[in-house]
């Protein structure tokens, strides 16, 4: 559940401005440029945004929140740090302490992925997503953990209703049953960011046997798996480029009886979306029937989305969504 702004810092709601901009904006699939120029912003001003070298103001909250068509979700973001920012006038006793930077994510980011494969299996109720990565650690220091990101978006045309859609029913730990592991060995796990329907998760290198930190020059497998139900993913699935990677691969697998098709489409930093360039490759095994597309060396904040429709199943209002 989302923290009230009376229980959080002013850097935590900054943060969680940051982190709500994001969402959405890979939510709507938008490149930093394409939103900073529909806001009729530079474009470096999104990306600072994002980043946390540029405070929440007013005007870039009430603009987001109408480019993306977020539903007031990123105005109440806004509010969260105006009313902590109000609240935490009072001038600070002595000068803070330094913050220990974190490891970049994207942009100089000494980790390479070599693989990335993702399996999403439906059950006819609930979504098990696996994520197998080959990591390289390309830089000069130890990396002692990973950021990943769970997003649903329940009703992607309709935002106030997803809003209070996930309000009412949000993402839990519980029902979520993330593990992750590297080496065979488990991995701990820390929340970064919980929201109703966005989660944001440091998977470490650790657990409480040791450490096990990707060195310099190692490459290494690491896989995470969770489960999201039917009433809160919808019939699409993104994946978005962060890190260098050289092979990306999305398996679906789905109860053949429903009768699924699937197809995609790619958005990149400077064209909008448009078909995956080859599609799907379907096969049929038993009960199951899978749909596999594979691309080598996919542009860097590049996001690839595959869709499908269940041709047995009446079509339904609710059985729309976003997962990534």
């Amino acid at each position: 559940m989302d923290a009230h702004s009376e229980e959080i810092t002013v850097e935590q709601a900054a943060e969680g401005f940051a982190a709500e901009v994001a969402r959405w904006r890979e939510v709507r699939g938008m490149s930093k440029r394409a939103l900073a120029k529909a806001m009729g912003f530079d474009p470096s001003y999104v990306s600072h945004m994002e980043s946390g070298r540029t405070k929440p103001t007013e005007e870039f909250a009430r603009l987001a929140d109408e480019a993306l068509n977020a539903g007031k979700a990123i105005w109440r973001r806004w509010c969260d740090y105006e009313q902590a920012r109000t609240r935490d006038r009072r001038p600070p006793a002595a000068p803070p302490a330094p913050r220990r930077p974190e490891q970049p994510y994207a942009t100089g980011s000494a980790l390479v992925v070599n693989h990335d494969a993702a399996h999403l299996k439906y059950d006819g109720r609930s979504y098990r997503l696996t994520m197998r990565r080959l990591l390289r650690n390309t830089g000069a220091e130890p990396v002692t953990r990973y950021l990943i990101r769970i997003s649903v978006d329940r009703y992607p045309g309709d935002p106030e209703r997803s809003n209070a859609h996930y309000r009412a029913h949000p993402l839990t730990w519980n029902e979520l049953d993330l593990t992750a592991t590297c080496r065979g060995e488990a991995m701990r796990w820390q929340a970064k960011h919980d929201r109703d329907a966005f989660k944001e998760v440091w998977l470490l290198f650790d657990n409480e046997h040791g450490r096990f930190p990707l060195y310099p020059g190692e490459s290494v497998w690491i896989e995470y798996a969770y489960t999201v139900g039917d009433d809160k993913w919808g019939n699409w699935f993104q994946r978005a480029v962060r890190l260098p990677t050289e092979q990306l691969e999305v398996q679906l697998a789905f109860p053949a009886h429903l009768d699924p098709v699937v197809w995609g489409t790619e958005t990149s930093m400077t064209a909008e979306a448009s078909p995956l360039r080859t599609p799907p490759v379907r096969t049929d095994d038993g009960d199951l029937r899978q749909f596999t597309w594979i691309t080598a060396t996919p542009a860097l904040h590049a996001r690839y989305r595959l869709e499908w429709r269940f041709r047995a199943r009446p079509e339904r209002e609710t059985d729309q969504g976003e997962f990534r």
